[in-house]
């Protein structure tokens, strides 16, 4: 499995970037190789304590990007179209194929192509409100 950056936020605020090889959505923690440091450690997360795993197209982002939060009309995405509240307030749009709240988390697919994330991986615990669009 190939190196995938992850920008990884805990609910208590705390973040961490780096590289992983071992995540799945089933298992209860996986390693991150951080980026800001050199001697290959890894750092061992474990999921109930994290908001989401963003996985990024890279690690500084674009602090001026306007990130769009609305489908245009005529956008058909894969999955379902969702508006997703935090418990800390942030608020995201995109698509999922797989939400169920009995699971512990799913994946959603920002509106905005432009976006750093590609995807992100969100724990239910994590949201405050999940509106269908």
């Amino acid at each position: 499995m190939e190196n995938m950056k992850v920008i990884v936020r805990y609910t208590d605020g705390r973040m961490i970037k780096g590289y992983t090889k071992n995540f799945f959505p089933h298992k209860d923690r996986f390693q991150v190789y951080p980026i800001d440091k050199d001697n290959g450690d890894t750092i061992e997360i474990f999921m109930n304590a994290v908001k989401a795993v963003f996985f990024v197209r890279d690690f500084v982002g674009n602090s001026t990007f306007d990130e769009r939060k609305k489908y245009i009309e005529g956008e058909n995405p894969s999955g379902e179209k969702v508006k997703v509240t935090f418990v800390d307030d942030e608020v995201m749009v995109g698509s999922t194929l797989g939400f169920d709240q009995r699971r512990p988390g799913f994946f959603l697919f920002p509106v905005d192509p432009k976006s750093n994330n590609i995807r992100v991986y969100i724990l239910s615990s994590a949201v405050k409100k999940m509106q269908f669009l």
